[in-house]
């Protein structure tokens, strides 16, 4: 029997460092599922950024309400040349795995853990994604500051992670019950029993070539776990 090209789900945060997905991890996650033979669809949610950073300037121009602030939908179509979905109409049926690219958005839009920290709230969609991939046996990837997010939602699993070597970061991985390991740039922690891997890319990460290793890497690891 002819196996199935394995599916991906991608989900953006914005498009940008500061305020949204990492869009070198973003880009080059999209084309390690490519090399790889698989396929992918991006979703993001659609909701308003939780601020608009100038990314010249590295000022803020807007928070969230203001007129001129951005919808994480629509600024995340930009990286991924308008091929998207709204979140909401991600059903994990459809995939075999689902990654989070990182930047900023992660712990701003995806969630609030740049303000809250362990405490953090996550957006309604995003959290129903996560739910709903873990239920129904789906490889979870994430890659910078978004396993975050993984933590914060499936903590009491007990899930392993990484998010490189931050102290202050992991400590709040921690406070939720999930554990850390420490890795390097393009190293990635795979975590077998819940089918989780994680990377630290920028984290880390001194160069593009290193971001490209380490999602390659992890994505490699998602079909391995996938049996790919």
């Amino acid at each position: 029997m002819e196996m199935k090209t394995p599916r991906f789900a991608v989900v953006l945060s914005g498009c940008g460092v500061f305020d949204g997905s990492e869009i070198h991890e973003a880009v080059l996650t999209m084309l390690a599922i490519e090399r790889s033979g698989s396929e992918y669809q991006c979703f993001a949610p659609n909701t308003w950024q939780a601020r608009t950073i100038d990314h010249f300037t590295g000022e803020a121009v807007a928070i969230s309400g203001d007129e001129d602030n951005r919808n994480v939908l629509a600024e995340s179509a930009r990286i991924c040349r308008g091929n998207i979905k709204d979140l909401s109409e991600f059903r994990a049926q459809d995939f075999e795995g689902i990654v989070f690219p990182g930047g900023f958005g992660a712990a701003l839009n995806l969630s609030d853990f740049a303000l809250k920290g362990s405490e953090c709230d996550i957006n309604q969609e995003v959290r129903r994604a996560i739910e709903e991939s873990y239920q129904q046996g789906l490889v979870i990837g994430a890659m910078c500051i978004a396993p975050v997010v993984l933590s914060r939602v499936l903590g009491k699993e007990h899930i392993t992670i990484t998010i490189g070597n931050d102290k202050d970061v992991s400590s709040g991985i921690c406070k939720s019950g999930a554990r850390h390991e420490n890795k390097e740039a393009t190293e990635v922690c795979v975590d077998e029993e819940h089918k989780i891997v994680t990377t630290p890319c920028y984290m880390l990460a001194k160069s593009m070539q290193e971001v490209a290793m380490g999602t390659s890497n992890l994505i490699d690891a998602m079909l391995e776990l996938m049996d790919y």
